[in-house]
């Protein structure tokens, strides 16, 4: 069964809150569109003597096409290699964007293991495949032209969600995410998400383990599928989220606010439920 727990964090200025692992994917230095302020944020207020980093880190992609490298992008990774000479345990798994990585694979650098996919053992025992989870992405597989496509379709909607919450704000409404709501409307989209969750429930299921933890499509979610949880760190271009293992063994989605400081920690009871 899901191991899990809600709890809100409504106090930006709240202790540090520790976990016995982290999980972050998607971050997408190197765009515009990275929240690495956010992010930079969010490492103050949680920390774990272990660190997954489950691809997508370092957007290669876009700096092919130009140069996009503020100094918050280079205090993300200063901030990362800062812990790891501290002694945290850092794992990095390279994903489709940062692919150039996976040259090294099986190599470490500076305390930095590079794996092309790793097993976790939670804290009751149980196995967890670590992947990106680009290699279950058809369109990235077989026609990557395709997904430079849709990868410059998803920019153009980035940034006319970026003007449009601007305006949102300057008559004080709340932040909301125009590519989230077509996620969640779009009948294709959502076919998507859930032949790539059964697909990666499977491959965990080929390797022994009881779990998988993935990135990639930009969508946090936590949910049983078959006799496999299924668990996707989300993103920090849009919803800034991460995925922490507890000391007792609890996952938890972690939501940050990249507008108010405020997080919230677990995820809504509607994500357990059960994949058709």
């Amino acid at each position: 069964m899901l191991n899990t727990r809600i709890d809100d964090y409504t106090q930006p200025d709240a202790e540090q809150r520790r976990y016995r692992a982290l999980f972050i994917s998607d971050i997408h230095l190197g765009t515009k569109a990275c929240q690495a302020e956010a992010f930079l944020d969010f490492l103050r207020y949680h920390d774990a003597p272990r660190f997954y980093l489950v691809g997508d880190i370092v957007d290669f992609w876009r700096i092919r096409r130009g140069v996009y490298w503020p100094q918050a992008h280079n205090d993300v990774l200063q901030k990362l290699l800062r812990k790891v000479r501290k002694g945290t345990e850092l794992v990095y798994i390279p994903g489709n964007h940062d692919e150039v990585m996976r040259e090294y694979c099986g190599s470490q650098f500076g305390g930095i293991a590079i794996e092309r996919q790793t097993i976790h053992t939670g804290a009751d025992g149980r196995r967890y495949l670590i992947m990106h989870g680009d290699e279950f992405d058809v369109v990235v597989r077989y026609a990557k032209w395709l997904a430079f496509l849709g990868d410059w379709s998803y920019t153009a909607a980035l940034w006319f969600n970026t003007h449009l919450n601007a305006v949102r704000r300057w008559f004080g409404m709340p932040y909301w995410s125009l590519s989230a709501y077509l996620k969640h409307k779009v009948k294709r989209a959502v076919n998507y998400i859930g032949e790539f969750e059964q697909a990666l429930s499977q491959e965990a299921r080929r390797n022994g383990a009881q779990g998988v933890l993935c990135g990639h499509i930009h969508h946090a979610a936590m949910r049983q599928v078959g006799d496999v949880v299924y668990i996707n760190t989300g993103d920090w271009v849009e919803s800034c989220t991460a995925v922490g293992e507890t000391e007792e063994g609890v996952f938890e989605i972690i939501h940050w606010n990249p507008h108010t400081g405020v997080r919230t920690s677990g995820t809504p009871a509607k994500e357990f439920e059960a994949a058709a």
